[in-house]
């Protein structure tokens, strides 16, 4: 049983983008579904699908495609975790800033949804910072 999904979740992107495997499956939640598409509009993921099983219970999978450039080289390039299960943390729309000069994005959980830093300055949201990708 995995406690920090999102964590799990972006570890498991990095790994699979260091090895070069294509796609990455893990256990649905509509949280992470949220995460993955907002990570496709970034151009970090070519591909967010649901996949169902069917069994003894109707079980769910999210399968995401990572995003690959002419020379084979992951557009994934590293992952942080800020805000953690045992330590939440917040901010403003102001200390929203740019991740690596612009070229990766903070991504924060708030009232409006999943939004990236340049959407949280944009629209002067405030909220969860849940981690840092480049």
């Amino acid at each position: 049983m995995v406690t920090d999904r999102v964590g799990d979740f972006i570890i498991r992107l990095q790994n699979a983008a260091a090895i070069g495997k294509s796609e990455v499956a893990v256990a649905y939640s509509a949280h992470l579904t949220a995460i993955a598409k907002k990570l496709k509009e970034l151009g970090f993921l070519t591909h967010v699908e649901v996949k169902t099983k069917e069994g003894e219970e109707m079980k769910k999978t999210l399968v995401v495609a990572l995003a690959y450039d002419e020379h084979g080289h992951a557009h994934l390039r590293g992952v942080k975790r800020i805000s953690k299960p045992g330590r939440r943390l917040y901010s403003p729309f102001t200390a929203a800033h740019r991740v690596k000069g612009g070229t990766g994005a903070r991504i924060l959980s708030s009232s409006a949804g999943i939004i990236s830093d340049a959407e949280a300055r944009k629209n002067r949201f405030g909220g969860e910072e849940l981690f840092e990708i480049w």
